[in-house]
């Protein structure tokens, strides 16, 4: 909570986002906490005395509390853009780069709340809570999914898990974990 009103007293957007709304909508207690936010990396740096830039393929905010670490994410956008022409997306010098077999090896592409929401792996995980109206955003079916007990990818799954191969264990152990 320190992480989200602290953005949004900046001027930043800022929503609870992922396995930790999931885990709350379920009654469990979550593992950890996500923040996906319009500030950029450097921005959230400035914000934040404790906090630490990581990633490569993806640069990410570590926002340190003691042992406790709350990973802050810029919205991504789905692809580069061609041009920047408005406020809501913004390219920076290293974007999304694919090998040949179509996995992702960077992917510093920022976007709106809407684009962040079909970037992620799973509808149950592509879940914003805000803090403002104190409401749950989906954008792409999620709450229902989850009351289904379904665990669908977003988008094409073939292309999403070439993307990232990982994505098959991470819906195996989701399936394992939630039921």
């Amino acid at each position: 909570l320190k992480v989200l009103y602290r953005l949004k007293d900046a001027g930043y957007q800022a929503f609870l986002v992922g396995g930790a709304v999931r885990d709350l909508l379920l009654g469990k207690h979550p593992k950890d906490f996500d923040v996906a936010t319009d500030a950029l990396p450097e921005e959230v740096r400035r914000v934040f005395r404790n906090c630490r830039l990581i990633g490569r393929r993806f640069r990410l905010a570590h926002v340190h509390f003691g042992d406790e670490i709350i990973e802050v994410a810029t919205f991504r956008a789905a692809s580069a853009p061609d041009e920047v022409d408005d406020e809501d997306h913004r390219e920076i010098d290293d974007n999304r780069v694919q090998d040949n077999s179509g996995r992702l090896l960077r992917d510093n592409v920022y976007g709106t709340q809407v684009e962040d929401a079909a970037r992620r792996d799973f509808t149950i995980n592509a879940l914003f809570y805000d803090i403002a109206t104190l409401s749950v955003i989906d954008y792409v079916g999620g709450l229902e999914d989850l009351r289904a007990g379904v665990i669908r990818s977003i988008g094409d799954p073939n292309e999403r898990f070439l993307e990232d191969p990982v994505r098959m264990l991470r819906a195996v152990a989701l399936s394992a974990r939630l039921g």
